[in-house]
């Protein structure tokens, strides 16, 4: 139990670092990280950095394929990250001008596609509930 507590307090003051680097990452961009010095190997590395968490969400959402109808957890936490990784752009959208068509693409699957895909798996899990009760009822 100690242990549980103590994981429990290390692994929340930690979670400290990544909350308030993207927090400032939000609000400031490259401005924040070093503007115009911001050499174009530490711009690299954090952009292979975010890439590497964004290939993370789409293999979590392959997880999800199989059983979909069970993993409404995992899918509407994906779909909260998502989301939010899209508020963040939508606000860069705002605070420095329109990106490429690209960036606003994505931005359409962050804020459009991804949450009807959440609708979408809310209505195929509850379907699935509604028919293992209807077999245990008969």
């Amino acid at each position: 139990m100690r242990e549980r507590e103590a994981l429990q307090r290390v692994v929340a003051v930690a979670a400290i670092v990544p909350v308030a680097s993207g927090l400032f990452g939000i609000l400031f961009g490259l401005g924040g990280v070093g503007g115009n010095s911001l050499s174009e190997i530490s711009a690299d590395s954090h952009f292979r950095y975010l890439s590497g968490l964004l290939m993370g969400i789409g293999i979590l959402f392959w997880s999800c394929v199989p059983g979909i109808e069970t993993k409404s957890r995992l899918f509407r936490f994906l779909t909260l990250v998502v989301v939010l990784g899209g508020l963040a752009r939508l606000l860069g959208l705002y605070l420095t001008g329109l990106p490429s068509a690209v960036m606003l693409c994505a931005l359409a699957m962050e804020l459009v596609v991804t949450p009807l895909l959440c609708l979408w798996q809310m209505r195929v899990a509850g379907r699935a509930v509604d028919a293992a009760a209807g077999a245990h009822s008969l």
